[in-house]
């Protein structure tokens, strides 16, 4: 782990950013789009960088004897690590919908999203989302960051609306299996998602990196 990551965790982190990792307990709820718990998450994090931009926290990183780009880094390896464990957590649930609750009634009624491989797949483009849009956006001017998020609002709670109506289409049924119905086809949608997070973010990384090399704090 790099000094600069340790500095986010202890320093620029809310307590309630860690905190947030717990939305990825909404897996189990039934009636309720369970895809908010990747949204959720990040706006635990968006409260950490409300905080720390109060604290000038971007020129405190910037004065130390570290190149703009680690500091760009730093936030970048933060921002993914609370994903990902929020990621590992709807993980762990998901396995359980679909092994030991995979029959069970209140799920198999529900009208919303099933907590599945495609479920986590999309999961995944939000928090990707989240990177390419708040995060990008962020790195512009290393200070607004409000504009950024209502942006990533609206695209994310789109993205929500057309992953839990989908399946409503005809054809597109086994997008909502259950248990390991259609485990090939929910395998490549859960494959794409991963695509799709490493790409948004990477790319977001690079022009973040650009960006924050060219801003005069």
């Amino acid at each position: 782990m790099n000094t600069l990551l340790k500095k986010e965790m202890k320093l620029g982190a809310l307590l309630l950013t860690y905190l947030f990792i717990g939305f990825g307990i909404m897996t189990l709820l039934p009636g309720y789009p369970i895809l908010c718990g990747a949204f959720f998450i990040t706006l635990g994090i968006f409260q950490s960088f409300q905080s720390a931009r109060e604290a000038n926290d971007i020129v405190f990183s910037a004065l130390l004897p570290v190149a703009k780009r680690d500091v760009v880094k730093g936030k970048y390896q933060f921002v993914m690590m609370i994903e990902l464990l929020g990621f590992a957590v709807m993980t762990v649930l998901t396995v359980l919908r679909m092994t030991a609750l995979a029959d069970s009634a209140v799920y198999r009624q529900n009208a919303l999203m099933n907590a599945n491989p495609f479920f986590l797949g999309m999961a995944l483009l939000v928090f990707g989302l989240f990177n390419a849009i708040f995060l990008g956006g962020f790195f512009k001017n290393a200070y607004k960051m409000g504009k950024s998020f209502v942006i990533y609002i609206a695209v994310a709670f789109f993205v929500i609306f057309i992953a839990e109506a989908l399946h409503h289409f005809p054809g597109l049924e086994a997008l909502n299996a259950f248990g390991f119905e259609h485990i090939g086809l929910q395998l490549a949608l859960l494959a794409a998602g991963i695509l799709l997070y490493v790409a948004l973010t990477y790319m977001s990384y690079n022009k973040a990196c650009e960006n924050f090399e060219k801003t005069d704090l």
